[in-house]
C-alpha cells in the first residue's frame, strides 16, 4: 500500500527549501531514487551515532554509579570509625580513655587522614574523568556534525556548520584548559591524561583537514588566488591600487564574514596545537618544535606559488624577472595582512605570530624551494659546460639579485616596526631566499670557491703592474690615516677584494655559514697577499742580500703593506658581525681571521729584524778597522778632525741607510728598527772598545767622546 504524500503546509521551509533544490525541474525526478536512497542512507548513519551517543551515556551513568556507591561505602566506614572513637572516649576509666586517646592520636588519626585524602583523591579524579569524557563527547558530536552536513548546502545550514565547528573548537579548548592543570598539579594521571589525548587527537585528526577544506574552498570562492596571467616583465615594477587587485578587499557581506570565520577557526586550531605541544613538550627545550607557520597564511600563499610556478618556468635564464615576481606580489598584498588578518590572529590569541611577518616569509619560502629544485641546478650544471667563464658570471649575477631581493624584503618586515638584530638567525632564514644555502652547505662551498676565482682573477693584472707596489695608498675609507702607513697600492686593492666579499656574506643567514664563507674564500685572498709580500721580499734579498738600496726600499714596501693590511684587520675585528663569528662554537679559540692577523704580523716581525740585521752587519763591516785599532786612545786627536778617519766611513754608511729607511719605512717599524739597531750597536761599542782592554789616555778618551757624540747625533 503505496502512502499518501503529506500536505505541503506541513512541511518545514527547510524541508521545502530542500526539494526545490533537487527536485527544480522533470528531469530531476528521475533521480528521486537516488536521492532517497541518499537520504535512507543518511539517516541511517544519524541513528547508529544517535544508538553510539546513547551507549556512551549509559556507560557514563553506569560509571558514575559505580564511583558513587565506593564513596558511600567509604563515608559509611569513616562515620562508622568517628562513632566508635566518641563512644570510646565518653565511657571507661580516666586511665583507659587517656590510653585509648593517645592510641587514636598516634596511629588511628594519621590512618584516617590517609584515607580521608584517598577518598578526596577518588573523588577529584571521578569528577576529572567525568568532566573530561563529557568534553570529549561534546567534541565527538561537534566534529560529528560538520563532517555529516550533505543536508546543508544553504546559507543557514552554513552558518550552524561553522557554529558548530567553533562549538568543538571551544570544547577542545575546555578540554586542554583541564587537561593542562592535571599535569601540572596530578602528574601521576598519566594514564588519563594519555586516553584523553588518543580521543582528541582522533577529533583533531578529521576537524583540522575539514576546516582546512572548508578554508580552501572559500579561497575558491574569493576568486583566489588573483591573475598573474596579466604580468609582463614590462609591469612588474608597477603598483597598482590595493583596492582593485586584492580579492581579501572587494570581499563583503556573508562571504567575508564565512572567510574571516573560516580563518579565525585555523587560527584557533593552530593555537591549540602549540598548547597541547607546549603541554606534551614540558621539560624540554621545544621552543622550535612549537614554531610553525601560519597554517592559514600558508593557504594564501600555496595556490600563488603554484599560479607563479608557471611564469617561473618561462624565466629561467631571466632570474631578475623572478625576483622582482615575487616581490611585487610580497609587496601588493602585504597591507591587507595588517589590516584585516593580524586582528583575527590576534583575536585567536596567537601569541608571537606577525601576518606581515608570516606572509613575507611564506612567500621567500616558496621562492626559495623553486630556486633548490630548479634554478640552482640549472645553474650548477651550466658550470660543467664548456663556457664556464660565462656561467660563472651567471651564478655571480644570480647570487647578486638573491642579495638584493633580501635586502628590499628587510625593508618590506622593518615597515611593521619589527627590528631584527642581526644574531635572529631563525628569524633571518625565515626571511631570507639565501636561507636556500643553510640546507645545502655544498652549494655555499661552490659559491665560495667562484668568488675566490673571480676576485683573484681581478686581482692577478693589479699584482702584475710594478706600479701598484710602489705608488703609496692615499687616504682611504678603509681606515683613517692610512697615509701614515706609506702602504703600497696593492694593499688597498686586496682590501677592496676582501670588503666586497665580506659585504656579500653579510646577507647568509647563519653565523656558522657566514663564517664557513669567510674562511673559504675571505682568508685565501689574505694568503695570497701575503704570498706576493714574502715572494717580493724573497727576490729582493735573494738578489743582493739586502745590501742594494732599491732592494731595502722593496721591503719597506712590503713592510709598510702588512702592517696597513693588518691594521685595517683588526679594525673590522671589533665590529659585531666578526665578534659573533669569533664567538661561534666552531671558532671558540679566537677571532674569525686572527690566525690571518698573526701570520702578518709574525711576517712583519721577522722582516724588520732583518733589516735590523742587514744595516748592522754593514756598519759592522764599516767599522771593524775603528774598533779593532787599540792604538788610537792613546794617542792626540788630530788636528781639524773631530771625528775619527776610520770612523768616518761606518756613520756616512749608518746615516745613507738610516735615511732610505726613514723615507719609505712607516714610522711604527722604523722607530723598532733604530731601537734594534741602536741596541746592537751599544753592544758593539761596549765589547769592541770598552771590554777589550784596552787603555786610554787623555788624547783617547778625548778622540771616543767627539766619535760617540757625532754617532748619537746621526741618529
Amino acid at each position: 500500500m503505496i502512502e499518501p504524500l503529506p500536505l505541503v503546509s506541513s512541511l518545514s521551509p527547510s524541508v521545502l527549501t530542500f526539494l526545490d533544490t533537487k527536485l527544480h525541474t522533470a528531469d530531476n525526478l528521475l533521480e528521486a531514487s537516488t536521492l532517497v536512497s541518499e537520504l535512507q542512507n543518511d539517516c541511517h548513519i544519524l541513528d547508529q551515532n544517535l544508538t553510539d551517543l546513547n551507549q556512551k551515556l549509559g556507560t557514563s551513568l553506569l560509571a558514575y554509579s559505580t564511583h558513587s556507591d565506593q564513596v558511600g561505602v567509604l563515608f559509611s566506614n569513616i562515620k562508622a570509625k568517628l562513632n566508635s572513637f566518641q563512644s570510646s572516649i565518653s565511657v571507661g576509666e580516666e586511665g583507659k580513655q587517656k590510653e585509648r586517646s593517645e592510641t587514636f592520636l598516634g596511629k588511628e588519626l594519621p590512618a584516617l587522614a590517609r584515607e580521608v585524602a584517598r577518598v578526596e583523591a577518588v573523588r577529584v579524579y571521578a569528577e576529572t574523568a567525568l568532566k573530561l569524557d563529557s568534553l570529549v563527547g561534546d567534541i565527538e558530536d561537534a566534529v560529528s556534525s560538520t563532517v555529516n552536513r550533505n543536508l546543508r548546502k544553504q546559507t543557514s545550514a552554513q552558518n550552524s556548520e561553522g557554529e558548530a565547528r567553533f562549538a568543538a573548537i571551544n570544547a577542545l579548548k575546555l578540554a586542554e584548559d583541564v587537561l593542562t592543570k592535571v599535569s601540572k598539579t596530578r602528574p601521576q594521571w598519566s594514564r588519563l591524561v594519555a586516553a584523553v589525548d588518543h580521543r582528541v587527537d582522533r577529533a583533531l585528526a578529521i576537524l583540522r583537514p575539514q576546516t582546512i577544506a572548508d578554508y580552501r574552498s572559500l579561497l575558491t570562492s574569493l576568486s583566489w588566488p588573483p591573475p598573474l596571467s596579466t604580468l609582463n616583465p614590462s609591469n612588474l615594477e608597477e603598483k597598482k591600487p590595493l583596492e582593485s587587485t586584492n580579492p581579501l578587499f572587494t570581499m563583503h557581506g556573508d562571504l567575508k564574514k564565512q572567510y574571516c570565520d573560516g580563518f579565525l577557526a585555523l587560527c584557533k586550531l593552530q593555537e591549540l596545537q602549540i598548547q597541547r605541544r607546549s603541554r606534551q613538550l614540558q621539560g624540554h627545550n621545544h621552543e622550535i618544535t612549537l614554531h610553525q607557520p601560519l597554517w592559514a597564511v600558508e593557504e594564501l600563499v600555496n595556490p600563488i606559488s603554484i599560479a607563479s610556478q608557471r611564469h617561473f618556468a618561462k624565466w629561467v635564464d631571466k632570474p631578475e624577472l623572478i625576483f622582482a615576481l615575487v616581490y611585487k606580489i610580497t609587496r601588493d598584498y602585504v597591507d591587507s595582512m595588517d589590516e584585516l588578518l593580524q586582528p583575527l590572529v590576534d583575536e585567536a590569541m596567537l601569541l608571537g605570530y606577525s601576518c606581515r611577518e608570516e606572509w613575507i616569509s611564506a612567500m621567500v619560502a616558496s621562492l626559495s624551494t623553486y630556486m633548490a629544485k630548479e634554478l640552482f641546478p640549472f645553474y650548477i650544471n651550466q658550470l660543467y659546460e664548456e663556457n664556464r667563464s660565462q656561467a660563472k658570471i651567471s651564478w655571480l649575477h644570480f647570487i647578486d639579485l638573491m642579495i638584493s631581493f633580501d635586502k628590499k624584503i628587510r625593508t618590506l618586515v622593518a615597515q611593521s616596526g619589527i627590528t631584527l638584530s642581526v644574531d635572529e638567525d631563525d628569524k633571518m632564514q625565515t626571511i631570507s631566499s639565501l636561507s636556500v644555502f643553510c640546507d645545502r652547505p655544498d652549494w655555499l662551498d661552490l659559491w665560495a670557491e667562484i668568488e675566490l676565482n673571480d676576485a683573484i682573477d681581478k686581482l692577478t693584472p693589479e699584482v702584475e703592474d710594478e706600479k701598484k707596489w710602489f705608488m703609496e695608498v692615499k687616504e682611504s675609507a678603509l681606515v683613517l690615516g692610512s697615509e701614515a702607513y706609506r702602504s703600497p697600492a696593492i694593499s688597498s686593492a686586496f682590501l677592496r677584494r676582501l670588503s666586497s666579499i665580506i659585504e656579500r656574506c653579510r646577507s647568509i643567514p647563519s653565523v656558522q655559514l657566514r663564517s664557513r664563507f669567510i674562511r673559504l674564500a675571505g682568508a685565501p685572498i689574505i694568503h695570497r697577499f701575503l704570498d706576493f709580500l714574502l715572494l717580493k721580499c724573497q727576490e729582493a734579498e735573494g738578489l743582493t742580500a739586502l745590501t742594494d738600496d732599491d732592494a731595502l726600499i722593496k721591503v719597506t714596501k712590503s713592510i709598510n703593506g702588512s702592517r696597513y693590511f693588518e691594521s685595517v684587520l683588526k679594525e673590522w675585528c671589533e665590529e659585531v658581525f666578526f665578534l659573533e663569528m669569533g664567538l661561534d662554537g666552531e671558532n671558540s679559540s679566537g677571532g674569525i681571521i686572527d690566525e690571518e692577523i698573526h701570520k702578518l704580523e709574525r711576517f712583519r716581525t721577522e722582516w724588520v729584524d732583518k733589516l735590523s740585521k742587514v744595516v748592522f752587519r754593514g756598519f759592522d763591516a764599516c767599522s771593524n778597522e775603528y774598533i779593532k785599532n787599540k792604538k788610537q786612545w792613546m794617542e792626540k786627536t788630530e788636528e781639524g778632525w773631530a771625528v775619527s778617519k776610520s770612523f768616518i766611513g761606518a756613520l756616512d754608511y749608518l746615516q745613507a741607510k738610516m735615511s732610505i729607511l726613514e723615507m719609505n719605512l712607516n714610522k711604527m717599524d722604523f722607530v723598532t728598527v733604530w731601537r734594534s739597531l741602536a741596541s746592537a750597536i751599544d753592544s758593539l761599542l761596549f765589547n769592541g772598545i770598552f771590554m777589550s782592554n784596552a787603555k786610554f789616555y787623555d788624547g783617547g778618551v778625548e778622540r771616543l767622546d767627539n766619535d760617540l757624540m757625532v754617532l748619537w747625533k746621526e741618529s
